[in-house]
């Protein structure tokens, strides 16, 4: 999420792993020593400004970061060194946890995942960017930054900024363009698909189309294996683009625990399971929907997280794949892979089944991307806060945000950015500048999780039971009512 969400790739010395997303680009995890300094005077990092991240996020990120952070702004006399992570975002967490908690001053800053930034917000483990950053700044976050992203690092009761949104991500469906046109289709229509989502009745009928006509062995790889990504992300855009939610809209993510409504006991909510299920079903029967094809998915994807479900596509067995941008560098820069460029790989949005006037649930309907991505935030016991402050203002400029796009395909957190002449040109950026556009429109309908102290727990609870859904182990109705009592439960 891989975790994905260990989404951690080897690296190497070759230019395709500084184009690759790293671990920390995706969506959940875990602990770590704080460790090494690697960065500056080669001392233990005794008057430096300490960011800790993963492992595999520093590797990919020492050479640009510091040089992008000076020629931004930050004070040359300011050293950067980095603290060395697990890869497991999970870890990372308890391990900021525990430091704070002990009061420690280092690391000053730490990246931190989308989600679980709430979990260190409840928990007073970040200290308040909105009383540390300038007016200046704290306006640019709020008035060119995508909302949704940064609704995840605020206090979702007061308002205020606690971590600075570093890098977002978000999930697309990528299909191969060889197939479609195996189908019928062309140009004209890979460009409409890269900005116009489609209905899932639309799409469905497309891939069903692929199917048939191309070498394909499946319609769609995609995650439902029982982990955080399917209740998180991949199910989480299935139920929302069917007007659905877990606690009743947008407005009730954060909680208050034990004070919203629990919503997954209602028939948009069983419509989306049931639609799932009718893709991996052999026939129709009183747990599919009619207007929906049986067999355009295996089965395989109630045991598949990101990179089960990568793998197949990116081989060509099959026509679709729901997953995150870091596939692209992947599946392209492979000479084992049947895919050269973007003249192979296409892109588009997440389909919808209801617009979002149709919505049963606030804020829910249309397209929908799950929201994933990194803040960094700031230890409230940190003895270098000025410093720290610089460093996370120069992190707000354009040029570094466009920089980070080229070292390590971190993707900007400003909308406006992904039109940028230099983050679609491939010649900067590597092959992900061909997708941004889809990846805008990924951003602007994105969908957090409903992150509280409570969530890992519930996470593990509704991607169990959607799972037996999905594989025709029970039936959407009866997983609804039995996930309703267990929501609950969870939230009394």
């Amino acid at each position: 999420m891989s975790d994905r969400y260990s989404r951690g790739r080897t690296n190497d010395e070759s230019s395709v792993s500084r184009r690759t997303f790293v671990a920390a680009a995706g969506a959940t995890g875990a602990t770590a020593s704080l460790a090494g300094c690697i960065y500056g005077d080669g001392d233990d990092g005794d008057g430096d400004v300490v960011i800790a991240m993963g492992s595999t996020t520093i590797d990919d990120v020492e050479d640009g970061m510091p040089d992008l952070l000076y020629e931004n702004g930050l004070d040359e006399d300011i050293e950067i060194s980095f603290s060395s992570q697990s890869d497991d975002t999970g870890d990372q967490r308890d391990t900021y946890s525990q430091l704070i908690e002990a009061g420690e001053s280092e690391p000053d800053l730490m990246m931190c995942d989308t989600g679980w930034t709430n979990v260190l917000i409840e928990n007073g483990y970040l200290a308040n960017l909105s009383e540390e950053l300038d007016d200046e700044t704290l306006e640019l976050i709020d008035e060119e930054y995508f909302e949704a992203f940064v609704d995840t690092a605020r206090d979702p009761e007061s308002g205020d900024l606690m971590a600075l949104p570093l890098f977002p991500d978000y999930g697309c469906l990528y299909y191969n363009k060889n197939y479609a046109r195996e189908a019928g289709y062309d140009d004209d229509d890979f460009e409409e698909w890269a900005t116009e989502p489609m209905s899932w009745e639309e799409w469905a009928e497309l891939t069903e189309e692929m199917l048939e006509a191309s070498d394909a062995e499946a319609g769609l790889a995609t995650q439902f294996d029982i982990y955080e990504g399917t209740s998180c992300c991949s199910f989480n855009e299935v139920m929302t683009s069917w007007g659905g939610a877990y606690f009743g809209g947008e407005e009730n993510l954060g909680g208050p625990v034990g004070d919203r409504p629990v919503t997954v006991d209602e028939e948009e909510f069983i419509d989306s399971l049931a639609m799932m299920r009718t893709f991996v079903a052999d026939e129709h029967d009183d747990d599919t929907l009619d207007e929906f094809p049986t067999g355009i998915a295996p089965t395989d994807i109630t045991s598949w997280d990101e990179e089960g479900a990568r793998e197949p596509f990116s081989s060509g067995q099959t026509a679709m794949l729901r997953n995150w941008p870091y596939i692209v560098p992947g599946t392209l820069d492979d000479d084992d892979y049947p895919f050269d460029d973007e003249n192979d790989l296409g892109a588009m949005p997440i389909p919808y089944a209801v617009e979002e006037d149709e919505a049963a649930q606030p804020g829910a309907g249309g397209t929908t991307s799950a929201q994933g991505g990194w803040h960094i935030g700031l230890n409230p016991n940190s003895e270098r806060t000025e410093e720290a402050v610089q460093v996370m203002q120069a992190m707000t400029e354009d040029d570094f945000n466009l920089g980070m796009l080229e070292v390590v395909a971190w993707l900007p957190p400003k909308p406006d950015l992904f039109d940028d002449e230099e983050a679609t040109d491939p010649d900067d950026v590597g092959p992900i500048g061909h997708y941004m556009e889809t990846l805008r429109v990924a951003g602007e309908n994105a969908m957090p999780r409903p992150v509280t102290e409570q969530w890992p727990s519930q996470a593990e609870i509704i991607a169990e039971q959607v799972n037996q859904a999905v594989a025709g182990d029970q039936s959407p109705e009866d997983t609804a009512a039995d996930l309703q009592d267990a929501l609950e439960d969870s939230e009394s």
